[in-house]
């Protein structure tokens, strides 16, 4: 398991960012993701699963694709997300959908992006064009994996005030006001759309 910090905001000029981002980050890869959310129906209140299928091409040409299957515990302090991940690669991903359906899961809410992946500084920053809802600047902080028993809280808490601090000085670095910050989940805004 992986603790996120992870904060997005919406983006007026992607080409502005995208070079701005090339000047103050290294380019890690252009992306494509598919994600599908899947519901729990049995009754036995189960987490939502998401399952994404990503293909990235990096900077020498070569590509890779991968299915994962996530759930997480999500928390929102102030526009700044803080999850609790649990992600494994699922291969072959059909067979998987399957086993979903048969244990009481159903598909549900769809999204695509499409982007650029850059670091900096332990910062993984993502351009993206979210499908229906425009573009948006991701930026996240991903702690060792631990469990979160093994963590103190107070030493959880001042590590989650420090990347959220950090999220936002890159933000201000990149010239994009706080006030884009979007705090609603995308699958929140994707539902309000009709989507």
């Amino acid at each position: 398991m992986a603790t996120e910090i992870e904060l997005k905001a919406r983006v007026l000029d992607s080409e502005a960012l995208k070079v701005l981002l090339h000047e103050k980050a290294e380019y890690s890869c252009a992306f494509e993701k598919e994600d599908c959310y899947w519901f729990d129906t049995s009754g036995l209140a189960l987490p939502r699963l998401r399952l994404r299928r990503e293909k990235r091409v990096f900077p020498d040409g070569s590509d890779e694709s991968a299915i994962f299957a996530t759930y997480k515990n999500k928390e929102l302090r102030g526009g700044i997300e803080v999850n609790d991940e649990h992600e494994f690669a699922v291969n072959p991903g059909p067979e998987f959908e399957d086993f979903l359906s048969k244990i009481g899961f159903t598909p549900g809410i769809s999204k695509r992006k499409r982007g650029w992946a850059f670091t900096h500084d332990g910062i993984n920053a993502e351009l993206a064009e979210v499908e229906g809802l425009g573009w948006f600047v991701e930026l996240e902080i991903v702690t060792a994996g631990r469990h979160a028993g093994d963590i103190n809280t107070g030493d959880r808490e001042k590590a989650v005030t420090a990347a959220g601090k950090k999220l936002l000085d890159f933000l201000d670095c990149l010239g994009i006001e706080r006030k884009a910050i979007e705090s609603r989940f995308y699958t929140e805004m994707l539902k309000e759309k009709g989507l």
